[in-house]
């Protein structure tokens, strides 16, 4: 089954990171390793409210580490499995320019 994170940063440039061979990550700690990269990367809520959703803090992480980290063949596979056990979906496209995921 194909299991993979695509992040669009702009019109010419995608990353993409094949999961299908990848160690799967634990729900928690997917979830840990997110809330560290928000911190880490200094990341604002994207919601007045000051809720953070799991989708809203992948998109904003991904959004935070650009094309420099998400370039990194290990960040960027942390990244990739990290996402994919924190919103438990196979398939996951961020599109930082329109401020989406989907699934």
């Amino acid at each position: 089954m194909q299991s993979e994170v695509s992040v669009r940063l702009a019109d010419d440039q995608e990353f993409r990171f094949d999961l299908t061979s990848a160690e799967p990550m634990a729900h928690e700690a997917g979830r840990r390793w997110l809330d560290d990269q928000f911190t880490t990367l200094d990341c604002e809520p994207l919601r007045a409210s000051g809720k953070v959703l799991l989708a809203d803090k992948v998109l904003t992480v991904a959004q935070a580490a650009g094309a420099h980290l998400l370039a990194q063949p290990e960040w960027g596979q942390a990244f990739a499995r990290a996402a994919s056990a924190a919103l438990a979906r196979k398939v996951i496209r961020v599109d930082v320019p329109a401020m989406a995921v989907t699934y």
